[in-house]
C-alpha cells in the first residue's frame, strides 16, 4: 500500500458505550496521513450505515447479518443493574436476578439485551431510548439493566449500578462491509485492536528500507578477511599484510606458516 493507493480518509463508526480512543491514537501515529473521521451510531443504525458505505468499518454491538457484514468478536460486557443511590441493593457487590424479582424493570425500545424473560415487574410503557430510562430510573420509577459501558455513559451522581450475573450480555465487535478481499485499511485497524505490532501487521504497507547498520554487516561480510573479492581489510598495528609476502616473516613473533 503506497503513494496514491492509500486512501485519503478512513471513517469509523461506533455504538454508544464503546470508546475507540486507544485505537485512534495508535491509527494517528502509525498512518499520520490518513486521517480518521469518527462517526457515531445508534446500535440499531450502525449496521445499515456499515451496508450502506456511511463508513468503512464500525465498533458495534452484535449480531449483524454475516451475510452483507463481516465482523469479529473483540469482548463481552458484564451487564448490570442501575440503582438509586439509596437503593437497598447496593449494600452488595452484586445483584442476582431473584433478587430484582419484585422492581419495577424498566424495558426501553433500543434495549440491546436479548431477553428470554425479562425479570422483575413490567412498567406500564417502555420509555423510547436507554437515556429516558436512566431519567425514570433517578425519578424513583423503577431500575434499569444495561452493559456495563452505558451505565458508565449515562452516570449521574444520585445512581449507582451493581453487577447482574447471569443476566444475558452484548457483545462488542469490529466489522465492514463483506466484501471477496478486505480493504488495506480495514486490515490496518484491524491489526491494531488486535494489538499487533508495526512489524506484524497484516496490512498491506510496503516493506520497509533495511538499517544502514545492516547494509554496512553485509559490506564487511562480502570483504571478508584475508583479501577475498570485495574491500580489502586494513592490517592490525605490527603486523604484515597476510597473503601477500614470505609466510613466516620476521616482525618481532614468528608467525605462522600460512598455504599449507
Amino acid at each position: 500500500m503506497t503513494g496514491s493507493d492509500i486512501p485519503s480518509s478512513f471513517r469509523l463508526a461506533y455504538v454508544p458505550g464503546v470508546t475507540p480512543t486507544k485505537w485512534v491514537r495508535v491509527w494517528r501515529e502509525r498512518l499520520p496521513h490518513t486521517s480518521l473521521e469518527l462517526v457515531q451510531a445508534t446500535a440499531a443504525e450502525a449496521p445499515g450505515l456499515l451496508a450502506g458505505g456511511g463508513a468503512d468499518a464500525g465498533l458495534v454491538r452484535l449480531p449483524v447479518d454475516r451475510g452483507v457484514l463481516s465482523a469479529i468478536p473483540l469482548y463481552t460486557e458484564t451487564t448490570v443493574v442501575v440503582i438509586p443511590k439509596d437503593h437497598v441493593a447496593t449494600a452488595a457487590e452484586e445483584v442476582s436476578l431473584a433478587e430484582l424479582s419484585d422492581e419495577i424493570v424498566l424495558h426501553p425500545l433500543d434495549d440491546l439485551l436479548d431477553w428470554e424473560t425479562l425479570p422483575g415487574r413490567p412498567a406500564v410503557e417502555r420509555p423510547a431510548t436507554t437515556a429516558d430510562a436512566i431519567e425514570l430510573v433517578a425519578a424513583g420509577v423503577g431500575v434499569l439493566l444495561v452493559p456495563q459501558s452505558l451505565a458508565r455513559l449515562h452516570h449521574r451522581k444520585d445512581l449507582t449500578y451493581r453487577p447482574v450475573p447471569g443476566a444475558p450480555e452484548s457483545r462488542v465487535a469490529l466489522s465492514w462491509p463483506e466484501a471477496e478481499v478486505t480493504p488495506d485499511l480495514v486490515e490496518e485497524f484491524i491489526g491494531i485492536v488486535r494489538g499487533r505490532t508495526v512489524n506484524s501487521t497484516r496490512g498491506r504497507a510496503a516493506t520497509p528500507p533495511r538499517p544502514a547498520k545492516d547494509k554496512a554487516k553485509d559490506k564487511a561480510k562480502r570483504g571478508g578477511a584475508g583479501g577475498g573479492s570485495g574491500a580489502r581489510q586494513k592490517p592490525a598495528a605490527g603486523r604484515k599484510p597476510q597473503g601477500g609476502g614470505r609466510a613466516g616473516g620476521q616482525s618481532g613473533k614468528r608467525g605462522k606458516p600460512r598455504g599449507r
